[in-house]
């Protein structure tokens, strides 16, 4: 994990995460195909700027009871939010829903979205379900499969591991960004490079939008504004 210094936090946030997806492929031609939710997710904030932190990953389940005693289940939710307020940040709640229908229970809501900000979270991406929109913490962006009233028996399964959410795997301390499109992993060895990938391909997108709202235009000015964004580099 490297820890991204606050001017390129900055860079990245004034990103929509489509255009990180762009400069991602750009760049490595792999993250066409991989790193990125790929299944439709509730955005509850569409209005909110883009996110960028560290993923806090769990998985969860909701439809059966917890295993061990009640003093075990504390202990594990005592041990998470311990975890998911450790430096660096600020993170990001990344949760699997493990049960067969993922969303049967809602894992977050007014308390665990309260108590999660208030631990330096700003937000989750997660396949499983959320509950009480109005009341959740301000500002807090949450990304998930569903939208649903109970929280059933929802527990932690197991805390810091590999997750999978909407395609999506994400390791314990990886660089997230995400908004109402979804979500993106950003690579440690790629992040210093995508807000000056992101420019140069918003440049070249920039001489097409130019003149296909010009008068006249046409599939000949396609051609002569594909030739001249090529060389934009």
């Amino acid at each position: 994990m490297v820890q991204i210094s606050e001017d390129l936090f900055a860079a990245l946030r004034a990103l929509d995460t489509p255009t990180v997806c762009n400069a991602l492929e750009a760049l490595d031609q792999d993250y066409r195909t991989t790193g990125f939710t790929s299944e439709p997710l509730v955005c509850t904030r569409s209005e909110q700027m883009p996110m960028v932190g560290y993923a806090r990953t769990a998985t969860i389940r909701a439809r059966t009871p917890p295993p061990g005693t009640a003093a075990e289940v504390r202990d594990l939710r005592i041990a998470y939010y311990r975890y998911v307020e450790q430096a660096p940040r600020p993170t990001i709640a990344v949760l699997q829903d493990l049960d067969p229908k993922p969303g049967f229970g809602a894992f977050w809501g007014e308390v665990q979205t309260t108590v999660h900000m208030a631990l330096g979270c700003q937000g989750l991406v997660t396949n499983g379900s959320v509950r009480d929109l109005d009341m959740a913490a301000p500002g807090f962006q949450m990304l998930a499969g569903s939208v649903g009233p109970s929280h059933a028996w929802v527990h932690l399964e197991e805390i810091e591991t590999t997750v999978t959410v909407a395609d999506m795997t994400v390791r314990s301390g990886d660089l997230i960004h995400a908004d109402r499109h979804g979500a993106v992993v950003i690579p440690d060895r790629l992040v210093d490079k995508v807000p000056e990938m992101a420019g140069v391909l918003m440049r070249r997108e920039a001489v097409l939008l130019q003149r296909a709202r010009l008068p006249g235009f046409n599939a000949e000015a396609i051609a002569e504004a594909l030739a001249t964004a090529d060389d934009i580099h």
